[in-house]
């Protein structure tokens, strides 16, 4: 009687403890996968920032180049187109009586110069803009996965 109540209690209480065992190994098993999961999400995220990060910075330089060109050529044109040609190019020969600047030609010439360089000022700020925000974004991501990454660790102990 008591003894085979005993054992049967027992029994139970092992078979209980077995079976809540297999949960906890299947839990662990499942919070192991979302980690490594987390861990290439993670990864292809970083090789992914790296590369938009280059082709920024190429951009970037690209666009600072074409402007500080731009920029001279405006400034050696208002030069030129501002003064006597003689004030600006003491090295060349007097020009002859006839001759006179193509103002009309140097100003529009000065206006698209002027249209161009706003362009690349434009699509300068536009980079650099969406380079902040990519970043941002990352490190948002990033710390989320950290977080998540952390509850799960401290979950699967």
């Amino acid at each position: 009687g008591e003894l085979e109540d005993d054992i049967a209690k027992m029994t139970a209480k092992i078979d209980s403890a077995a079976s809540r065992s297999a949960q906890l190994k299947e839990e662990v098993q499942t919070l192991q996968a979302e980690l490594a999961a987390i861990t290439r999400e993670q990864a292809e995220m970083d090789k992914i920032r790296l590369e938009t990060r280059k082709e920024y910075e190429v951009a970037k330089a690209d666009l600072e180049l074409g402007l500080s060109g731009v920029r001279k050529a405006l400034s050696v044109l208002r030069d030129y187109y501002g003064s006597s040609a003689a004030a600006s190019f003491e090295q060349q020969p007097a020009a002859p009586e006839k001759h006179s600047q193509a103002t009309g030609a140097g100003t529009s010439i000065i206006g698209i110069l002027e249209v161009v360089e706003s362009d690349f000022a434009k699509n300068l700020a536009k980079e650099e803009s969406e380079e902040s925000d990519a970043q941002s974004e990352y490190e948002k991501i990033t710390q989320e996965n950290k977080i998540t990454k952390a509850t799960k660790d401290q979950d699967e102990k």
